[in-house]
């Protein structure tokens, strides 16, 4: 399929309420900003320009919160708590997964960065990061 978009039309002017009707509809979950975009002769980066006029309340009051992200504190477990043992996880068979498959990375706040398979032993674990905590 071959679509042609030609700008052979004057520039149209766009009321705050169709702006805003534009910037809510590209905003809903799943949506695509070119679809909205297609579905309504206007470039993508118009809508962004105008996701962003609606944020700073240049279109008028906005009728839905922006997306925020959660707050997360995170915070050190006392060495005296030791968390309960989960459930086993099922064995996964190394043909179902890449070369890397089961590998986890874990960025140290010291700048240390240990890299664990799938089949490390939890104690042996707890000694390398015990080991890496002290340092």
């Amino acid at each position: 399929m071959v679509e042609v978009v030609t700008r052979g039309e004057r520039r149209r002017i766009w009321s705050d309420e169709q702006k805003r009707l534009i910037v809510l509809e590209a905003m809903q979950p799943g949506a695509l900003v070119t679809e909205v975009a297609r579905r309504w002769g206007v470039g993508t980066g118009l809508i962004y320009t105008w996701r962003r006029q609606l944020r700073q309340g240049e279109l008028g009051a906005m009728l839905v919160p922006a997306p925020t992200f959660a707050q997360v504190t995170v915070e050190p477990v006392p060495a005296s708590a030791e968390p309960a043992l989960a459930a086993p996880i099922p064995e996964v068979p190394a043909e179902a997964g890449g070369g890397d498959a089961g590998l986890i990375e874990v960025a140290l706040p010291c700048g240390a960065t240990v890299r664990i398979g799938r089949h490390v032993d939890e104690a042996a674990l707890r000694r390398v990061l015990s080991a890496v905590r002290a340092r």
